[in-house]
């Protein structure tokens, strides 16, 4: 494969998520084999289940194998590792060998997945609405989905601008996201959702509406220092993100002065959403 997106996603069947992996240059959602396989077959440990089924379709001369690809998902232990991932046909043709209840409906989910994906990459708006649709859904507030959908953009024009500059995504980019977090906040990312009692979740999902526009500002500083500085190394980059950050901090300080209220709040989205028939605010 010769180009791959940094579009990693999880898609969600029957409550089971299933990783999958975008290739822009070939236009295909890759999905994790051993997922797919632990939906449908319910396998304790469907590593096993996949290699025994792997043997036997070589055995029997079916190119099902051949065509699946080594790709790098993200694992529980937040690492990512190689394990073997196959397009929406191939997928359609392993199913095939897979007796399951689950087979069916899951053909249809994954025809469906695929086809929204290309979609949205010919219109990104049907993109937006969905996430849209699904914050509206979770119970978030339209003020507060407006915001957030805003905060990705922001945060996409922040990586772009760092890959622009060869920093690496992954450890690098968390690095300068935690320095950035420090500067507005007073404390590490890690703090931060420890402080809303977050766990695998997104911080950003469970800040309320000032949260989010704090943030945002700390993130459109440190594209626009960058843009103006040009940092040539990562101590450059550590420095900018941290002028960044030091504008919303500032900020911050600034409206807590002035109300009386701390910015930062302990609440997360399951206590300031409507599971209790209110809303995020």
């Amino acid at each position: 494969m010769k180009k791959q997106s940094k579009n990693k996603a999880v898609a969600i069947f029957e409550d089971s998520q299933i990783r999958r992996y975008w290739d822009e240059e070939k236009e295909l959602w890759y999905f994790s084999v051993v997922d797919v396989v632990r939906v449908l077959t319910g396998s304790v440990d469907p590593r096993k289940y996949w290699n025994k089924l792997a043997q036997r379709l070589r055995e029997e001369g079916s190119e099902v194998v051949t065509k699946c690809h080594q790709l790098k998902f993200l694992a529980n232990d937040g690492k990512y590792y190689a394990s073997d991932a196959a397009d929406t046909e191939t997928m359609l043709r392993l199913i095939q060998s897979i007796p399951s209840p689950n087979a069916e409906p899951f053909k249809l989910w994954l025809a469906r997945v695929g086809y929204e994906r290309l979609e949205e990459t010919a219109d990104p708006e049907l993109a937006i609405n969905r996430a849209l649709k699904t914050y509206l859904q979770k119970g978030y507030s339209p003020k507060w989905v407006n915001q957030r959908l805003k905060s990705i953009e922001i945060r996409k024009a922040l990586t772009d601008e760092w890959e622009k500059r060869g920093v690496k995504e992954g450890l690098e980019f968390a690095i300068l996201t935690d320095e950035i977090t420090k500067a507005w906040t007073g404390m590490t990312t890690k703090k931060y959702k420890k402080l809303k009692n977050l766990k695998k979740e997104n911080l950003r999902d469970n800040m309320t509406n000032l949260e989010l526009v704090l943030n945002m500002l700390a993130e459109t500083a440190t594209t626009e220092i960058s843009q103006k500085r040009e940092p040539k190394n990562f101590n450059e980059h550590k420095k900018v993100a941290q002028e960044g950050g030091n504008i919303a901090g500032n900020a911050r300080k600034d409206i807590e002065s002035k109300t009386g209220k701390k910015v930062i709040t302990d609440k997360n989205a399951r206590q300031l959403g409507n599971r209790n028939n209110r809303r995020l605010n």
